[in-house]
């Protein structure tokens, strides 16, 4: 048993680190660029490839883009969403040319199609996104590779580089110097795996036109055009990154924080020198949060590819099955989910937890070691302790709050924890009401309800101050507010699914204080 730097009880004890010793919190890694840049929102991206069912280290990556989300959007009080980036240009299948000796592949997209891409997100991510969601009250984007390469944005990016292949190539290729650009044949979707004999032939301010051999077609040219979504382009691990990350960077309102797990550390090293290289700016430079690697007992990355090639054989026979494929937990997708946040949360606890890696055997110990009731999800909500004591008493029972996003799944059976100094209190919300500005709140609402120690005038005034008219609060709009009302839950709640994107102030009827976890 170790303590972690708030003076709690920890079950992991971890080395100190040179990133760790310099953060307070994990979250704090974020600091330096949201105070330089003031984004109005920050996006989580997190990249898997749609090529079989999930491992453990796949999920803890996703997971912890979904916390560090609502924990961002609670510290800088900024609008936070997750983006999943499903990368289905993966190799479905890779064939020799027995004469040539070239292989060739086929990614997921061209073997299968965007319609079985789709069941594929939907059978091993959808619900498990889902879940996600509602236990960090946190929104999330899916989009896969093939829709993304289809951009403008994407495509006028990537021919800029063109423009300086020389600088980059042997950032992108420290060998031999030759960047893959894979342009697939138009006729069947095949492309040279190296790139070998695919060419740039032209480049102006049209477009590029590369010339490929294809396997069964032979030689052939396409041309990319950034306003036209074809050809496609399947760019190497490295040069992908690459594009997107300056593509990523040119929106300065957004800030996107790349979530990679913690093998990627050694590659951005080259990803870095070609951004250098491009002469990128520091504001559009990426921002990265490795997420702790799973481990095999060998000391070597948990892979699916490493699995494919080998088996389970070349793991030992303690490694829990649905390590290896998340499907087969033992429980509901909202039980799994609520295990791995409670999981990555306490990695969360200390940077020396989470800036590190993790056998699976340890995994397994820390969610064997994981509570038996787990708490029970509700919208989470900070507030001043005059305000909270006036809660956990039942004399406040109208919460007032801006209409930005991070309300927009609060609705009536909702629950919310509301945190003070430690101390919590989880109340359900009865009524949930909408208004144009505070003015309008208050004529309708009893402004005792809202604080009963003070009148409307009063209240008014330090609304104001909080608020005032011209400021700008992450998305919403400081005029307009919801009113919702609440009480103590009697039995658990019921799951609530993902809605749409919405505006409120809440109003709550409050009772029932308690220490960290609230019985159910």
């Amino acid at each position: 048993m170790s303590l972690s730097r708030n003076g709690t009880s920890s079950l992991l004890l971890s080395p100190n680190s040179i990133l760790a010793n310099a953060l307070l919190r994990s979250i704090d890694l974020l600091r330096p660029r949201v105070h330089a840049a003031r984004p109005a929102r920050i996006e989580f991206v997190v990249g898997t490839q749609i090529n079989g069912a999930p491992h453990l280290g796949t999920n803890l990556v996703q997971t912890a883009a979904f916390l560090l989300a609502k924990t961002a959007r609670r510290e800088f009080s900024i609008e936070t969403v997750v983006r999943f980036g499903a990368l289905d240009n993966a190799p479905h299948e890779v064939v020799l040319d027995p004469e040539t000796h070239h292989a060739y592949q086929q990614t997921y997209y061209h073997a299968l199609g965007k319609d079985k891409i789709a069941e594929l997100i939907g059978t091993y991510y959808t619900a498990f996104f889902d879940s996600l969601s509602e236990a960090t009250d946190t929104t999330y984007e899916v989009e896969t590779y093939t829709d993304q390469q289809a951009t403008p944005g994407f495509r006028a990016e990537f021919l800029r580089t063109l423009g300086q292949l020389e600088d980059i190539r042997w950032w992108m290729a420290p060998s031999h110097g030759a960047v893959h650009i894979r342009v697939p044949c138009p006729n069947c979707g095949w492309a040279e795996k190296r790139a070998d004999r695919t060419k740039l032939l032209r480049l102006d301010e049209d477009g590029a036109t590369f010339g490929a051999v294809c396997l069964d077609h032979g030689d052939y040219e396409t041309h990319v055009d950034p306003e036209d979504d074809q050809p496609y382009l399947d760019l190497a691990t490295l040069y992908r990154n690459l594009v997107k990350e300056r593509a990523f960077g040119r929106d300065t309102s957004t800030l996107h924080v790349m979530m990679k797990g913690g093998d990627w550390a050694f590659g951005c090293q080259l990803v870095d020198g070609a951004l250098g290289a491009l002469a990128t700016p520091a504001g559009q430079m990426p921002m990265r949060i490795f997420t702790p690697q799973v481990l095999a007992p060998t000391g070597a990355k948990l892979s699916k590819s490493l699995l494919r090639e080998q088996g389970r054989a070349v793991l030992p026979a303690d490694v829990e099955p649905w390590m290896l494929d998340t499907t087969t937990w033992p429980g509901d997708i909202d039980n799994y989910v609520d295990s791995l946040v409670w999981l990555v949360g306490e990695l969360l606890t200390d940077p020396k937890h989470f800036f590190r890696s993790f056998t699976v055997k340890e995994l397994g110990r820390l969610m064997s070691a994981r509570p038996i009731s787990l708490p029970v999800r509700a919208h989470e909500m900070g507030i001043y302790k005059r305000y909270f004591d006036l809660i956990a008493t039942g004399r406040k029972t109208t919460e007032i709050r801006v209409n930005d996003s991070s309300r927009k799944k609060i609705k009536e059976g909702s629950l919310i924890r509301f945190r003070c100094q430690g101390d919590e209190v989880l109340t359900r919300v009865t009524r949930v009401a909408r208004y144009t500005s505070f003015d309008e709140m208050f004529d309708h609402e009893v402004a005792a309800s809202v604080n009963p120690l003070a009148t409307r005038e009063q209240q008014l005034a330090n609304i104001r101050q909080i608020y005032p008219p011209n400021a700008k609060h992450s998305g919403s709009s400081p005029s307009a507010s919801n009113s919702s009302t609440h009480s103590g839950p009697s039995d658990r709640p019921m799951r609530q699914p993902s809605t749409g994107r919405s505006v409120r102030r809440s109003s709550s009827r409050g009772r029932s204080c308690c220490r960290r976890r609230c019985p159910e």
